[in-house]
């Protein structure tokens, strides 16, 4: 499936923008806008951001001055289709959903006519009601767990075979994490079952246990091992090490919201350490946060472990994710610089060095980075990330030496060359600003 964006109207008459796999696509008179519209004086800025997962396609405006418009009506959000309209002041964009040509056997040999997505009727995986999707071709099949059944099985996930369940550790978007026990030897191991949001493909599902295989080539000890990858009753699992503790998140919310520098400093360092050896070797995590950091033992003798590499990408371009800024919850985005909010394919290295300032601000501060209240919508966030200059960690917290901080806000930096040149240098400032 692919969506393509043709600009039917305004300065730029002509140009197309076309979408294979999961992206975000930027609107605006800011030069950081993937599509940027100097001379339509009617564009604010950061106008508005689309977000695609061929077949879906969702826009939200971003408190433009003047409005975004859907065949005519102002909207701050809407799910777009074949055929619709997109209007900010001059410029207007047609939307075009259509199957892909290498899944589709042209009727007419050599023809260059667009292919109609097919409407087919599919089934829940595990309480069989009917439903319909858009796909590729007529024959495709695709694997669907309705809403109901998806969070019931968030909340009571089904047992994997040759694991004995034990308790559930934690939910979260794309599924549930429990501790296990395995049959065969005994050992103790987390299994997180991921639930597509959306129908999805035989293909997609493949491509994304490929792509979970390639991740789990990383060991070291600062990296939480995967162990085992596969499907079951349609859904598929991973299972992992298993590291007693609590994630970061945790941590700080058992000491008051907040922990001292040192401790930061400590689980920050051995995070890095782990992201060192992981860009060297071609890997970007893509989604750094107090979530996802596991710390075991107690200060000053913690072992931290970052989790879930590579996961969150494998999750959204292989379509599993549906879209994700349909919701007013900004914590998936709250972590992202401004060069992966702008153009979620193309991430590198410096994404995930600032997603580690923005974790270490937390843990040091209780508080995000950014002038943004707890409630914050996707707009707001995505206009902070763009505009707003994060607050001083000395304005937060007072005790934290300033060597220390200087550390952290250079990596928050919007500028991609204003940051740490690697995760191995940041690193090391970090351990010499503390002595």
């Amino acid at each position: 499936m692919r969506v393509t964006l043709h600009v039917v109207a305004g300065p730029q008459t002509g140009r197309d923008f076309t979408f294979d796999q999961h992206d975000t696509f930027m609107i605006g008179r800011s030069e950081d806008a993937q599509f940027c519209l100097p001379q339509d004086r009617f564009f604010s800025r950061h106008h508005c951001i689309l977000e695609i997962a061929p077949p879906q396609c969702f826009l939200r405006d971003l408190g433009s001055t003047n409005g975004t418009f859907v065949n005519g009506i102002r909207v701050e959000t809407a799910h777009l289709k074949h055929g619709d309209r997109i209007q900010g002041g001059e410029t207007v964009l047609e939307v075009e959903v259509a199957g892909d040509p290498s899944e589709f056997v042209s009727q007419v040999a050599g023809s260059g006519e667009r292919t109609e997505p097919s409407l087919i009727t599919i089934s829940c995986l595990n309480c069989g009601v009917p439903a319909q999707a858009e796909a590729s071709r007529p024959d495709a099949k695709l694997s669907f767990v309705c809403d109901d059944c998806r969070e019931k099985l968030r909340k009571n996930p089904q047992p994997i075979p040759n694991y004995q369940m034990i308790r559930v550790l934690g939910q979260g978007g794309m599924g549930s994490v429990m501790l296990a026990r395995s049959v065969r030897d005994g050992r103790a191991v987390a299994i997180k079952t991921l639930l597509p949001e959306v129908a999805v493909s035989e293909q997609s599902l493949k491509r994304f246990l490929r792509e979970i295989e390639v991740a789990s080539s990383l060991q070291h000890p600062n990296i939480v091992s995967y162990l085992e990858h596969g499907t079951h009753n349609g859904i598929v699992y991973l299972v992992t090490e298993y590291v007693t503790g609590m994630d970061a998140s945790k941590l700080a919310k058992q000491r008051g919201g907040k922990l001292n520098f040192r401790e930061v400093v400590k689980i920050i360092e051995q995070t890095l350490a782990a992201l060192e050896f992981a860009h060297n070797k071609g890997f970007v995590h893509r989604d750094i946060k107090e979530q996802n950091i596991l710390v075991d033992g107690a200060f000053p003798n913690y072992l931290a472990k970052l989790t879930d590499f590579g996961l969150s990408k494998s999750y959204k371009q292989t379509g599993m994710s549906g879209v994700t800024m349909v919701g007013d919850v900004a914590g998936t985005i709250a972590y992202m610089p401004p060069e992966q909010v702008r153009d979620f394919k193309e991430v590198r290295p410096p994404s995930d060095i600032y997603a580690i300032g923005m974790t270490a601000y937390s843990l040091l501060t209780g508080a995000h980075a950014l002038d943004i209240g707890p409630k914050a919508g996707v707009a707001e966030t995505v206009k902070a990330i763009f505009e707003k200059p994060i607050i001083p960690i000395a304005s937060r917290v007072a005790d934290v030496p300033s060597r220390v901080s200087t550390v952290f806000e250079m990596a928050l930096a919007k500028q991609v060359d204003r940051r740490w040149r690697s995760a191995g240098e940041m690193r090391e400032a970090l351990l010499n600003a503390v002595g």
